[in-house]
């Protein structure tokens, strides 16, 4: 039991101190180019942050305990949202602001995600090797768009209307056939 705590204390300094060093090695180079910070937060210090929950999900994905990889990113999810984000508006002074640019896109984006993830929830589906590739791919078409956007550069509007133009209309139909074919094997 003693060598068990000791491994658990050992490994959660030694992801804290990775964390760390990842966010830091990131964000001060991308702050010194001058990316806002909140770039900084959608994308450098969101991976470093999340990094050591994903070696957690991949490594009990590969152990054969899917229950704790999707516990793990679910319950941080949640507890990032509630408990990480109130205690930053219960100590910041005069509330916790919210900038125009998350509220105008970054949010809707997070609404998105989640309705993405509807069909394999109400369908109680295993997340297939293509829709996490899909879910990554996603990942990196938004953070190219937070980059774009953030040098202000010129492919931004064509980018932008790819993604309104093809990739959204692929998603929903995605995202209706893979809840209608759920819906045939819950039946």
């Amino acid at each position: 039991m003693l060598t068990q705590a000791l491994m658990f204390l050992l490994g959660l300094t030694a992801l804290i101190a990775g964390a760390e060093a990842l966010v830091r090695g990131a964000s001060r180079p991308a702050v010194s180019w001058g990316i806002s910070p909140l770039v900084v937060g959608l994308t450098a210090v969101a991976f470093g942050t999340s990094a050591p929950e994903m070696a957690v999900s991949v490594g009990a994905a590969l152990s054969g305990t899917a229950d704790i990889a999707v516990g793990n990113v679910v319950g941080s999810n949640i507890f990032n949202l509630l408990a990480v984000l109130g205690a930053a508006g219960v100590v910041a002074a005069g509330g916790l602001g919210v900038s125009e640019a998350a509220r105008n896109f970054d949010l809707w984006v997070m609404l998105a995600v989640a309705f993405a993830c509807l069909p394999i929830l109400l369908t109680g589906r295993e997340i297939a090797g293509w829709e996490g590739a899909l879910f990554i791919a996603y990942y990196a078409a938004y953070a190219a768009y937070l980059v774009l956007a953030a040098q202000r550069h010129d492919a931004l509007p064509e980018y932008s209307s790819i993604m309104l133009s093809y990739v959204m209309p692929l998603t929903v139909i995605t995202l209706v056939v893979s809840l209608m074919r759920g819906r045939r094997v819950v039946e």
